[in-house]
């Protein structure tokens, strides 16, 4: 089964959309690393953290000379947090995995590593094709998604999806 590294950008816009849960199902392994866990999910309570846990949710810690390569990637890249780079080294040493970031300098030096990387919105395509999300609770989904100020998701791809689930419900 592929791993999918996640930092927390695209997991906090899964949670306003509900899908937060229905991410889990889907056929890969969902790693974070530690200090993402516990540093950026401060809006969750231990009730909810444990449940994401018990859905599949592998919370790892990184040795003491992975944190040092995620340290030097802090102080090489300035538009990164140290979080970022946390879940960049993750991925750096995850074989064939999946980085999963909505967060635009962590993409561009991820690919530059060549590490794939994706977002919500595939994870949202996903959810359709393994017919884990019923395609009317899909589109309130990318509707609430879209019309939130605080997710910035490609405008026209959230409508192109928008408008492919619209013809289905």
């Amino acid at each position: 089964m592929r791993i999918v590294v996640s930092d927390t950008s695209c997991m906090i816009d899964l949670r306003k959309a509900g899908l937060l849960n229905a991410l889990l199902r889907l056929p890969y392994s969902f790693v974070m690393p530690d200090t993402l866990f516990e540093d950026e999910w401060l809006c969750l309570t231990d009730a909810e953290k444990s449940t994401l846990c018990g859905l599949g949710l592998d919370v790892r810690s990184l040795p003491g000379p992975l944190v040092q390569r995620a340290s030097s990637y802090f102080n090489q890249h300035a538009r990164l947090k140290l979080n970022d780079c946390f879940a960049l080294t993750l991925a750096e040493e995850t074989e064939d995995c999946i980085l999963l970031t909505g967060d635009g300098p962590l993409r561009r030096i991820a690919e530059s590593k060549r590490i794939e990387v994706r977002g919500v919105l595939w994870v949202t395509d996903e959810l359709e094709i393994h017919e884990l999300v019923p395609a009317a609770d899909l589109l309130a989904a990318l509707q609430r998604l879209n019309d939130d100020d605080l997710v910035f998701l490609p405008s026209q791809e959230i409508l192109k999806r928008i408008r492919h689930l619209s013809r289905l419900v």
